[in-house]
């Protein structure tokens, strides 16, 4: 089999790809680039959790930088603010599709855990994976923080992935934990999500591992 793991420079996603690395034979990684949202650092994270996962797991690795500012950008100017996590992994998720489209990969990996943060409560996460049709492997979804920590610890993941950088600039001081899938539609519809995912994805570019 063949999966997209969409990777931030955080803990949890690494370990949710590590966790599923024997059930594939490659792994296409898909970061996010929020910049001017974040900064360079968190890119240089992303390629040093990746160069890292390659001589970690047995599959194939291959990664990409999806360009995520602009959509980021448009949505925040548009529409409403404290559903910007929602919107923000449904755009991601939509990323991921159509590269697995492209790579005939078959499912998406992501690092859920449900609860964690505001996009994580049961009701976003539904909401969030509506947004496509591609099955989604969410491995870590009954851990605690914890229990991935652990394992970061234990694969060499961890300390990179607490490296410094700037956090994610476009997080709302109050964000929306039971977002309604026809609330988040109508946002949707603030913005061009097939314009912003064709860009994103013309504008996506291989990492050299």
């Amino acid at each position: 089999m063949k999966f997209v793991g969409l990777v931030s420079s955080g803990i949890d996603s690494p370990v949710a790809v590590y966790l599923l690395s024997n059930k594939a034979e490659e792994i296409i990684l898909v970061h996010a680039d929020n910049r001017p949202f974040t900064d360079e650092r968190e890119i240089q994270k992303f390629v040093a959790l990746a160069k890292f996962l390659k001589t970690l797991v047995p599959a194939k690795i291959t990664a990409y930088l999806v360009p995520h500012g602009e959509t980021l950008c448009s949505y925040q100017q548009q529409a409403n603010r404290k559903f910007t996590c929602v919107v923000c992994k449904r755009m991601m998720l939509r990323y991921a599709e159509a590269i697995a489209k492209k790579e005939h990969a078959d499912a998406v990996i992501m690092g859920d855990s449900m609860g964690q943060v505001a996009s994580q409560t049961l009701q976003n996460l539904r909401v969030v994976e509506q947004a496509v049709r591609i099955p989604i492997l969410r491995p870590l979804i009954g851990f605690d923080k914890e229990d991935t920590i652990q394992i970061a610890k234990k694969i060499g993941t961890f300390e990179l992935s607490i490296a410094p950088a700037d956090g994610c600039g476009a997080v709302p001081t109050k964000p929306s934990t039971r977002a309604r899938l026809e609330q988040i539609l109508e946002e949707e519809q603030h913005i061009d999500v097939e314009a912003l995912v064709a860009h994103a994805i013309t504008y996506a570019k291989s990492v050299k591992l």
